[in-house]
């Protein structure tokens, strides 16, 4: 697929796109999972992907692409900035995963095409979004406790759900993103939670993308 540098093709291929995407549970159990993340440097983007074993969550292996800047910052087009190195790091990896983890949106967007649907759609790969925060919908409050959850819903749909992942922290919004439903997307997303708040493979994309991001500025 041809990335667009304008919002006009944006808007066309989102179009495009949200149609593809498909809500289903889960073919077959995972054996590997991915988290990816990205980070920015002047007029660089940084893609990063973190693989692990699953259910366990062992570290096999990670691969990362640092390439020009092609769309500006847009609210809702996320995937048009992101997509094209986090793909590139993904294709980059030895070992295909099974799931792919985002921090980011799936089906939670207001064209349901989160860059975690988007991304899914394009790879034909199972893909959960896992956002720090909201960016639309309503819900009810969840309870203190790991593994509490409540409904995220938006315009009487639900597109996601609201998750403790940590006792006493912040919830993440998860929403599926493509060939998975939102009761697997949960299941996972805690599986792959230990200590912290964030799942283990996303905060392992996120430290690598900082760390080239401090080595770029280095010189």
């Amino acid at each position: 697929m041809e990335w667009p540098n304008d919002i006009k093709g944006a808007r066309r291929i989102q179009e495009i796109l949200r149609w593809k995407a498909e809500i289903i549970p889960l073919k077959k159990a995972p054996n590997k999972i991915a988290g990816v993340d990205a980070a920015f440097f002047q007029d660089k983007v940084i893609g990063v992907a973190c693989l692990y074993t699953y259910p366990d969550i062992t570290f096999i292996e990670e691969a990362d692409s640092v390439t020009n800047v092609l769309f500006p910052y847009i609210p809702g087009f996320l995937s048009f900035r992101e997509g094209p190195v986090i793909i590139k790091a993904i294709n980059s990896l030895k070992n295909k995963p099974d799931v792919i983890l985002f921090d980011g949106q799936g089906i939670a967007h207001p064209k349901a095409l989160g860059i975690a649907t988007h991304i899914g759609v394009l790879l034909g790969i199972p893909t959960i979004g896992c956002a720090k925060s909201r960016l639309i919908g309503e819900y009810e409050e969840t309870g203190s406790q790991k593994g509490n959850w409540s409904f995220l819903r938006y315009k009487e749909k639900i597109v996601g759900a609201v998750l403790r992942t940590k006792d006493y922290v912040n919830p993440l919004f998860i929403s599926p993103g493509h060939k998975i439903d939102l009761k697997h997307s949960i299941d996972i997303v805690l599986s792959c939670t230990r200590k912290y708040r964030i799942p283990e493979p996303l905060r392992k994309a996120d430290f690598i993308s900082k760390k080239i991001k401090r080595t770029l500025s280095a010189g």
